[in-house]
């Protein structure tokens, strides 16, 4: 076997491997760069898997054939959402290098670390394994690393959000367990491949339908679906920098394409939303959180708040793309995960900026930053206009998508909608420049004397503006993926 065909394992076991090496080695510089070099390598093989993977990639685990053994099953999709998750987990461990020194006590980095590349190992373990049970020990895996992530946090709070997220967080992943062994009970597999299968002879039973209900909400919880979004917000905004911006960028992504694969690997969009019906009750709820997010975000007096309540805004644009139940509605979403990881990392990046130079995130702490800090101020509007999705920028090209597939759907109020959302957006955005720009009645804090990286931040927007101007690589990967889960349905 080449070396191609062992990499989906490799990418789950490189940071599993390494995270217990982190706590014995101890060393501040070591463990950095080995932490560095490990998450760099594996989104190198994320890149190489999205390049040669053609037709899906099947991993026997111990060679047993499945569905008696454990299978890694890598598709386009699996493959772009790895690469996402692991681009994103790259660039954002630069942030981690400085903020990790100011918010983990004195002798602890090694855990900071460790606990990263769990959070990873964990999201990249759902996106590659073909087995259901394994979905949830990698989800649990994750959650738990970034419960510990999160409580890393400056502030008090931070331990507050944590226990909320895990209070939610534990039972999301109840509900999802107990989807998984209703499904096992009425089966006798849980490989997906074979499930889906067994699934169109027992789907109509009453057990299936709790156990689909129980999946549907258990991963909506772990999304931050509305209205089951209240975690996000403090989790976000209490964490320390590196961890929002890799949150932001990833977790929701990975549970995201596990909603896909219930949807249209397990059941099929023809059972979705033909006999359950799923459409009518999603699409206002996520019209509801485009609306609402992005409501909630004009009236936050944080940066790090106003960016949360955006992300559950953006989680509405999500799941309006496969409530369409079409082709062109999941190509869009595609589209949209990737717009929304580098435009909204790219933000919370140049929020970790501002909080190291200023000390806070306080939206009133802004006043003359235009003068005092140009370059930032320029970055962080940059990104604000992705967020709105103004042309040349990666949230254009996916609203655009998300309006031809309502369209296409005949959802014409639908399409209007997202228009119309995206016009708040414009609030929130304009509140951060006028700030920034226009007050000028008082200067913010006393810059700290510390020296700013614009790398993390400066590669996100760019990826963002690069997906903008040159969408057709973009388009090319969510419409082979979109194909791929839409054709393989029952």
């Amino acid at each position: 076997m080449s070396l191609l065909d062992h990499l989906p394992v490799l990418l789950v076991i490189g940071p599993l491997l390494c995270a217990p090496l982190l706590v014995l080695i101890r060393i501040p510089s070591v463990v950095r760069w080995l932490a560095q070099a490990v998450v760099t390598a594996t989104a190198a093989g994320a890149f190489w898997l999205v390049q040669t993977v053609n037709e899906p990639i099947s991993y026997r685990m111990g060679g047993w054939t499945p569905p008696v053994g454990i299978e890694y099953r890598v598709d386009k999709v699996a493959a772009l959402v790895a690469l996402v998750v692991t681009s994103v987990a790259a660039i954002a461990l630069l942030i981690g290098h400085k903020a990790a020194r100011d918010t983990v006590i004195k002798g602890r980095l090694h855990l900071f670390y460790a606990a990263y590349l769990l959070c990873l190992t964990g999201l990249l373990g759902m996106t590659m394994t073909g087995d259901a049970f394994n979905v949830f020990v990698f989800l649990e895996i994750s959650s738990l690393s970034t419960y510990a992530l999160v409580a890393m946090g400056r502030r008090r709070n931070a331990f507050v959000a944590a226990f909320n997220y895990l209070v939610l967080g534990t039972i999301g992943g109840t509900f999802v367990l107990i989807g998984i062994g209703l499904m096992f009970q009425m089966t006798g597999t849980l490989n997906m491949a074979d499930l889906a299968e067994r699934l169109v002879e027992a789907r109509d039973t009453r057990t299936i339908h709790v156990a689909l209900a129980f999946m549907l909400i258990g991963l909506s919880v772990k999304l931050a679906v509305f209205p089951l979004h209240q975690w996000l917000p403090n989790a976000y905004a209490e964490s320390p920098s590196a961890v929002s911006t890799f949150l932001a960028g990833s977790a929701t992504k990975v549970v995201y394409f596990q909603l896909m694969r219930v949807i249209f690997t397990l059941f099929g969009a023809s059972y979705i939303f033909g006999e359950a019906r799923l459409g009518t009750l999603l699409v206002p709820l996520s019209l509801l959180a485009m609306f609402l997010g992005s409501a909630a975000a004009v009236y936050q007096s944080s940066l790090k708040r106003l960016l949360a309540y955006s992300s559950i805004a953006q989680v509405g644009y999500l799941t309006l793309a496969l409530a369409l139940g079409t082709e062109e509605g999941l190509r869009a979403g595609l589209l949209h995960l990737m717009a929304h990881a580098v435009t909204k990392a790219g933000m919370f990046a140049v929020v970790a900026i501002i909080v190291d130079r200023l000390g806070t995130d306080h939206i009133a702490a802004l006043q003359g930053l235009s003068r005092r800090m140009p370059i930032t101020a320029g970055l962080l509007v940059l990104g604000g206009i992705g967020l709105i999705g103004v042309p040349g920028t990666a949230g254009f090209v996916s609203k655009l998508a998300l309006v031809d597939a309502a369209l296409g759907a005949e959802h014409v109020f639908v399409a209007g909608a997202i228009l119309m959302s995206s016009l708040i957006a414009v609030v929130y955005v304009w509140r951060v420049v006028e700030v920034m720009y226009f007050k000028t009645e008082s200067e913010g804090p006393r810059l700290r004397e510390r020296p700013a990286s614009f790398v993390p931040a400066g590669i996100f927007l760019a990826l963002m503006l690069g997906m903008g101007l040159y969408s057709e690589p973009a388009f090319e990967l969510a419409r082979a993926g979109a194909s791929q889960l839409f054709g393989g349905m029952p």
